[in-house]
């Protein structure tokens, strides 16, 4: 094999390049404005007139003529919209010298009276202005008048020429102009091109990333498509519901205000507020009273509280994918780049860029920084509050993952996986033994808070039927085997311990008389199991450190006590009960499982078939020629209490 001439990068060099990628790509958005913002208007335009002109075109009007009716009926509606704001804005414009004495009323009476304590702050605050502003010694001249001095003379010019005057006029207007022709261009050419534009984009990922690049596309369209789609209607009927309610209020053009609500709400949270002011100050300048703005400001509280916490939720809340802080920074960060427009386009752009962050491995900080889905997972976030000596918020996760899932899943899904990596920190030293002990104890109390009340999600069917352990009613084997005795024991600490423990209660649940011992030293330990009077000893054991101290235990209880069935949880084994197998083999050990269900199934089926005193099975193995009388003796009394 050739070596190869290529050296890896090294960490930094690598986090360097990421981040001088990020300053260019920002430098370009903010640099390529002109351009950018068109064409990221025109594909939102696309993207809210696409179904529309597909309708079309399925009625066979044709591809350009269903794009330009498409886009017709569009700038109809704008249009429409447009005229109604302006013809009453205009109406406002001119009523509003009438209503100046009303305000100023108003204002007098928030101002309260010249000796209240805000008249006196303002003019404090005036008296220092005042101070400031005077002349210093040095610019004044004998007895206190200023020194005479050249005096500034500015020299104001108007433009030269006539399409001067008209570009320093109108220059704004065209600038609009210019980019809502721009975004009428781009619109109608992504409406007539808008496969052919799909496929030049897959072609460009590469034939080689054609699966995921088709993923990614449709799951930006999906979520574009019906992100778009439910924040229109949904703004739409807030508009339709604020004008009616502000008509109800009786506060003069209420189209106008429902018109601005249903707008304004496509700026994340501070649209909304900025809709719900204009009519309240506006009824301020009109209204003598305070009922009128006090009634407008509470609709909107209403409808905005309804909105954002039932409707929005409901409909589009759970598609975008984005999180709510996230959708605050990306209207902060894109209001900067491209101000107003860039407060509008932010959460589509976020969109993409999650996206761009679930189907690029480059990318999925991407996804970690705006996505809301959980970052940590049930497990590591138990974990984390562990560490953190945060035992209620433990329980909290506990509680809830129980209340969603069941007992069952919280043991499989999150307790094992959590002190699984509890037991790789304690063995490369990053856990002190104060943290342990805490993560130890409170894992036990939450076990003991959790286990009485939860839905374990099992069954009782019968002890010797195959499949997951079952638990709930009593028949005539569960009764049986109430009186028949299981020891749970750790295998090396007290994080195995607390997983023996676990064993126990479930095996309590299902009607067993199971209990589960400390850790201890060997000697004492096989001593407490000889006892029992124990049957089926279950050793827990978290791998992978574990494994040599549950080999050499499974080694010492099968020469202390032949006739024990040994069950030996090896839990979180990456190769499931295959590789547990290869790793402590069968000399010594009746049963290895790798998960709690199937040590319970197996725990369940030694338990049936293991024969009492007095059978003749078991008077064989008593009467055997090798056998002595000690172990003889000792295998008696192991059996006999365990029996009914």
């Amino acid at each position: 094999m050739v070596p190869s001439n290529r050296r890896p990068i090294p960490p930094n060099s690598s986090q360097l390049l990421t981040l001088i990628t990020i300053v260019i790509v920002v430098a370009g958005l903010y640099l390529g404005r002109p351009v950018l913002i068109p064409f990221s208007l025109a594909l939102i335009f696309t993207f809210l007139l696409a179904p529309l002109a597909t309708r079309l075109e399925r009625l066979r009007l044709g591809r350009v003529p269903s794009a330009l009716v498409a886009m017709v009926l569009g700038l109809v509606l704008l249009g429409v919209m447009g005229s109604v704001v302006t013809r009453q804005i205009v109406q406002i414009t001119r009523q509003l010298p009438h209503y100046q004495a009303n305000l100023e009323k108003k204002l007098r009476s928030i101002r309260g009276s010249r000796d209240g304590s805000l008249s006196k702050t303002t003019a404090m605050v005036k008296e220092i202005n005042t101070e400031l502003a005077a002349p210093s010694d040095e610019a004044k001249g004998q007895n206190g008048v200023p020194a005479a001095g050249p005096v500034p003379v500015r020299v104001t010019g108007s433009p030269s020429g006539a399409f001067e005057y008209l570009d320093t006029l109108l220059g704004p207007l065209v600038g609009l102009l210019r980019t809502a022709v721009i975004v009428f261009v781009f619109t109608l050419f992504m409406l007539i091109k808008r496969e052919d534009l799909r496929n030049r984009i897959i072609r460009l990922a590469g034939r080689r990333r054609l699966g995921v690049t088709t993923r990614a596309m449709d799951d930006a369209a999906r979520r574009l498509n019906r992100y778009l789609l439910m924040q229109f209607l949904v703004n739409s009927g807030y508009g339709l519901i604020f004008g009616l309610g502000v008509y109800l209020i009786g506060i003069p053009h209420a189209v106008l205000w429902g018109v601005l609500a249903g707008v304004l709400r496509f700026v994340p949270y501070l649209g909304a507020l900025v809709a719900a002011a204009l009519p309240t100050l506006f009824a301020l300048a009109i209204f003598p009273g305070w009922r009128q703005p006090a009634l407008a400001f509470g609709l909107y509280l209403v409808l905005d509280l309804t909105n954002a916490n039932l409707v929005e939720p409901w409909l589009y809340g759970a598609h975008t994918g984005i999180s709510s802080l996230a959708i605050l920074v990306a209207a902060v960060f894109w209001a900067m780049l491209w101000g107003p427009v860039g407060l509008i386009l932010s959460t589509p752009l976020s969109v993409c860029l999650i996206v761009l962050g679930r189907y690029i491995p480059q990318l999925d900080f991407l996804v970690i920084l705006l996505g809301d889905e959980p970052v940590l997972s049930p497990d590591a976030h138990f974990y984390q509050r562990l560490l953190a000596m945060d035992a209620k918020e433990a329980s909290d996760i506990a509680r809830a993952y129980v209340k969603e899932k069941d007992l069952m899943n919280f043991y499989e899904s999150v307790l094992l996986p959590a002190l699984s990596l509890a037991e790789r920190d304690r063995h490369i030293h990053l856990l002190d033994e104060d943290t342990e002990s805490f993560i130890c104890q409170a894992t036990k109390e939450i076990i003991e808070e959790i286990s009485p009340e939860a839905n374990d999600g099992l069954s009782l069917t019968g002890a010797a039927s195959e499949g997951p352990p079952q638990v709930g009613s009593a028949s005539s084997a569960g009764i049986r085997q109430a009186s028949l005795r299981l020891v749970c024991m750790p295998a090396r600490d007290d994080l195995d311990g607390i997983i023996a423990m676990v064993v126990a209660h479930l095996l309590q649940r299902m009607g067993y008389q199971a209990q589960s011992i400390d850790i201890g030293t060997v000697e004492e330990m096989l001593q407490r199991v000889s006892e029992q009077g124990t049957r089926v000893v279950c050793i827990s054991s978290l791998e992978p450190f574990a494994v040599g101290h549950a080999r050499s235990l499974c080694k010492r209880l099968r020469d202390r006590l032949p006739g024990l069935k040994i069950v030996l949880g090896l839990w979180n084994v990456e190769d499931g009960t295959s590789d547990a197998h290869e790793r402590v083999g069968n000399e010594y050990i009746d049963v290895v499982a790798a998960t709690l269900a199937e040590a319970l199934t197996q725990i369940r089926r030694l338990m049936a078939i293991t024969p009492c005193p007095g059978t003749a099975e078991s008077t064989r193995k008593n009467q055997g020629p090798t056998g002595s009388a000690i172990e003889k003796a000792e295998s008696h009394s192991v059996l006999r209490s365990a029996c009914p």
